[in-house]
């Protein structure tokens, strides 16, 4: 039987091969339980073109609580838009990492879109 953890790594591979077809950048996510971090990786899988997640100093400073909520996830995804856009990125493809699309997940997805990121 495999672990949670494994079966999610197996549905991220399956996405990130269709991804890898669309040769576009990628938004990853990883949520931890305390934690949400999302990173901008160029189309071929090489750099890092921006990130952004609820452990950076300047984020926790506007969190009330934890960043392991709703709340933190929109802050989270308004901040990777502004960055990959300074970047000079303008269309991603939505690499959720085996993660479900719900909760905080979802609302870092949309807010990321609000602020102007294409996906």
């Amino acid at each position: 039987m495999m672990t949670k953890k494994e079966q999610r790594l197996r549905r991220s591979r399956q996405t990130r091969a269709r991804i890898a077809i669309q040769r576009v950048a990628r938004l990853t996510v990883f949520r931890s339980n305390l934690h949400i971090y999302a990173q901008v990786v160029s189309e071929d899988g090489g750099q890092v073109l921006a990130a952004a997640s609820t452990a950076e100093k300047s984020v926790r400073e506007q969190l009330s609580g934890n960043g392991g909520n709703v709340a933190a996830a929109t802050l989270v995804g308004k901040l990777i838009a502004e960055k990959a856009k300074a970047a000079g990125v303008e269309k991603v493809a939505f690499d959720r990492a085996g993660f479900a699309y719900h909760g905080r997940v979802k609302a870092l997805a949309e807010a990321a879109r609000e602020a102007g990121l294409q996906f």
